[in-house]
């Protein structure tokens, strides 16, 4: 069954540029769907004039809610809904996240060895081949699969259609930003494993679509200000 792969934009068009790309360069087929959510003029004609080419579905936000952004609820709930219309997996590639030709199908097979699972995640690295952010506690020594019960990031994540089927993304709270600590939690309660693979590696810009989270490392009064003030970046 062909996956389902989803990856949410906002802005960073010369990132974005990159995912689609490697997405797309793949070497299986998928049914590919980028969430623009309420991108400047630019990226939303760059996503407009190459979906067509690219081979992917260009979903605007804007014509399904008025809420501001980050609309990753609303991405959820219509991804999840594809892909149990279409009995296959969900696959994750956020939009400062670069894949290798064979990550896609990589996740696949490993999902398929193992019985009960419910996420498969690749590993993160920088440029320089690096684990960076979300897991930089992973060491270099760690097992190439790893059965973990920290969460995992939905930076490049596939959820089974098993897990999908067994979770409705309705019941997730409407004052969050970000779901992927709280899916995770959902999968290894319902009795599912949650894999890492540290011998799969994807290229990873942290916070590329929202500058202002390098904040945290670099001016963390300003970003926990946000944080608790502005109510950004609610987990």
């Amino acid at each position: 069954m062909v996956p389902i792969v989803i990856t949410p934009v906002k802005d960073s068009l010369e990132t974005v540029k990159k995912t689609l790309q490697s997405v797309v360069d793949s070497n299986i087929s998928v049914d590919y769907f980028v969430f623009n959510d309420f991108s400047e003029e630019a990226t939303e004609n760059y996503l407009r004039s190459r979906s067509s080419e690219l081979n992917f579905k260009l979903i605007n936000l804007k014509d399904h809610t008025n809420t501001p952004s980050p609309n990753y609820r609303t991405v959820l709930l219509m991804a999840q809904k594809m892909a149990l219309e279409a009995g296959t997996d969900l696959i994750i590639v956020e939009s400062d996240v670069i894949v290798e030709s064979g990550t896609l199908e990589a996740l696949i097979n490993h999902k398929n060895q193992i019985k009960e699972v419910g996420m498969v995640a690749a590993i993160t690295t920088d440029q320089q081949g690096q684990i960076n952010f979300p897991y930089n506690h992973i060491s270099s020594g760690a097992p190439d699969v790893i059965s973990t019960k920290r969460s995992l990031s939905f930076c490049c994540t596939l959820l089974t259609n098993q897990f999908l089927a067994s979770f409705d993304f309705a019941l997730l709270k409407e004052d969050k930003d970000w779901y992927d600590v709280h899916i995770s939690k959902q999968s290894r309660a319902l009795g599912f494993k949650n894999l890492l693979l540290r011998s799969l590696p994807v290229l990873h810009l942290p916070h590329s679509s929202r500058p202002w989270k390098m904040e945290k490392y670099t001016n963390p009064l300003s970003y926990y200000f946000k944080k608790f003030f502005l109510k950004r970046d609610r987990i």
